[in-house]
């Protein structure tokens, strides 16, 4: 982690995130699961998208997963990326059953280097004293 300030939008958390953002300062991935119909799900919220029930808990995810969809960013939507892109966003769907919305990196942002189903895991970047950013990477099969 650098001592410059952080270029780029920064997450604000809230109650029914918190316990992400604590368990992402740690390196841990941390999602939602509920005890009454035993789903996890995404986003966090205080009760089950699933079944409605407020019968729920964070289960620690395994970090891996496989890309359901990508894209390759060629513009900044911020002046924080401008020096990033092209850089690759993607929806992944964790092992534990849900998917997130995240950064691929370590990674060329070129189709060729892309494709729907490659093995990812969780890799942590310190951005700030308070957050800790959740992205993944490619992983052998």
């Amino acid at each position: 982690m650098s001592d410059q300030k952080y270029p780029k939008p920064l997450p604000t958390p809230s109650p029914e995130t918190q316990r992400f953002w604590d368990g992402t300062k740690k390196h841990e991935l941390w999602i939602p699961y509920c005890r009454s119909c035993q789903k996890s799900y995404w986003y966090p919220r205080d009760f089950c998208p699933h079944c409605g029930s407020r019968d729920v808990e964070w289960r620690r995810s395994g970090g891996k997963g496989r890309v359901y969809t990508f894209a390759i960013q060629y513009r900044a939507f911020h002046p924080g990326w401008t020096s990033e892109v092209p850089y690759v966003t993607a929806l992944i769907d964790l092992d534990d059953g849900v998917r997130i919305f995240s950064n691929l990196v370590e990674v060329e942002a070129d189709p060729k280097a892309l494709r729907c189903e490659m093995p990812v895991e969780v890799v942590f970047e310190d951005v700030t004293e308070e957050i800790t950013l959740a992205k993944f990477r490619p992983v052998s099969e």
